[in-house]
């Protein structure tokens, strides 16, 4: 299991993806407000997600940009 650093970007359930703020022990806190559809997705901007239940999608947001 790959645990996120602060900065990286993360993807969990059915595709939500975020950006790490904090590192917990078992789990991290992802600011979901980086992607493009959040408003329409009618949900709270911050959410706890447990190192169980995410994949690292890229290091930063600015190498996420370098892929797409």
């Amino acid at each position: 299991m790959n645990i996120a650093e602060t900065g990286n970007v993360v993807e969990f359930k059915d595709g939500l993806q975020g950006i790490v703020t904090k590192l917990n022990k078992n789990s991290v806190i992802v600011d979901l407000t980086y992607m493009e559809n959040f408003k329409d997705l009618e949900i709270e901007p911050l959410t706890v997600v447990n190192h169980k239940n995410y994949t690292i999608v890229a290091k930063s947001f600015d190498e996420l940009k370098l892929v797409r």
